[in-house]
């Protein structure tokens, strides 16, 4: 960036947040964010991705640029047990949640193991990496990479990302609020969904394809089976293996709509052989019960911790002094509580607030939920 640039880069930042503030959901969102973002910042490939807020996994949808499917095993594996240099979920963390590859490295790449097995066979030489981040939780990843030849991300690229992570995360985050309608029946009980140590599919069955046809579009592994596995899938396969092996921590574990609207819950675990050796990882799919989904609606809509206790004694069928009984609280403050949350929700009775945060019933997503595009 130059010295002119500042006006430019604040002038350009504004329109970038006002057109992507417009989008009615998340791949809406990538395409006006990406699209403003080349204008202020140069770069070659982007993935932008949702993420589970509670464990932090990959899900759907997904916006890959410039980048085919054969580099997405590559990449997780790699993330979840070999490499160290800017982290996922250290970047989740962190005060700052955006880094460039080789501003972290002090201009040495090859420090990196996602450097020399991802992105050098694929002419990357740069990515700088965040976390879209609000409330502490992580709403979505964000991936830029710059090939040979391109000058490495600077402090002030890395800052005009940081400035953009909070409001774009509150933006993925509203949508989850729900909008109830009738949706289609379920597959019958849960789908299963067996991978190897390489995270290659050995078996799956009925219920587990009954679930995967219905999931949005975007990037997906073949197997020998002739069935593509959405990449998020087998990373939160691998992700039980890395946990297993202590290699990683936290959970294999990830929420995501399918192309009906309805909530799915995937999570996996890694098994034992006979002989106590760590085997094949199991995925499990199914509907999402609502205990599953409601903190996603809780944070969608701002709602604080008081506000949420308020919510859930409502939800029981708690008149307010009974409320207030237990949260030693006066009336006074509950019903001001709870104007509070209708108001944030945009209901105004309790049978609303239950019907609205509380039922299995969710807005459905574009038909195709992740896009996979050459830009010029």
């Amino acid at each position: 960036m130059t010295s002119s640039a500042p006006s430019r880069i604040a002038i350009g930042r504004a329109e970038l947040l006002s057109r992507s503030a417009k989008a009615t959901d998340a791949l809406g969102m990538f395409a006006e964010a990406s699209s403003q973002l080349r204008r202020l910042l140069p770069y070659d490939a982007a993935v932008w991705r949702v993420t589970d807020p509670v464990t932090g996994m990959m899900t759907a949808p997904i916006r890959a640029e410039n980048l085919d499917e054969s580099g997405c095993a590559v990449y997780w594996e790699t993330e979840l047990f070999t490499e160290n240099v800017n982290l996922f979920r250290d970047l989740a963390r962190a005060p700052v949640p955006v880094a460039g590859l080789r501003e972290t490295t002090g201009d040495l790449p090859a420090r990196s193991t996602l450097y020399r097995s991802f992105m050098r066979p694929r002419g990357f030489q740069d990515e700088l990496r965040a976390v879209l981040r609000v409330g502490g939780h992580p709403q979505g990843h964000i991936s830029l990479f710059r090939t040979k030849g391109r000058a490495a991300f600077d402090a002030a690229e890395t800052k005009l990302i940081a400035s953009l992570l909070s409001p774009l995360a509150k933006q993925l985050r509203s949508f989850a609020e729900p909008a109830p309608h009738a949706l289609p029946d379920s597959p019958h009980g849960p789908g299963l969904l067996l991978f190897s140590a390489e995270g290659r599919l050995l078996s799956a069955n009925d219920e587990a394809l009954g679930y995967l046809d219905g999931l949005p579009e975007g990037p997906a592994i073949a197997s020998p089976q002739g069935i593509r596995v959405p990449a998020w899938i087998q990373a939160i396969a691998l992700k039980a293996r890395a946990v297993a092996q202590e290699r990683d921590r936290g959970q294999a574990r990830a929420r995501v709509r399918n192309r009906s609207g309805r909530w799915l819950v995937c999570h996996a675990s890694c098994l034992r052989d006979a002989d106590g050796q760590l085997g094949s990882s199991a995925v499990v799919m199914e509907p999402a019960k609502s205990s599953e989904i409601v903190p996603l609606i809780v944070d969608a809509y701002e709602l604080t911790a008081r506000e949420t206790e308020v919510t859930q004694y409502i939800a029981r069928g708690l008149p307010t002094g009974e409320i207030a009984a237990q949260l030693h609280l006066s009336p006074h403050t509950v019903r001001d509580h709870i104007k509070a949350v209708f108001e944030k929700v945009g209901v105004s009775s309790r049978g609303e607030l239950v019907g609205k945060l509380f039922t299995e019933y969710h807005s459905p997503l574009a038909e195709k939920s992740t896009v996979r595009l050459r830009t010029g």
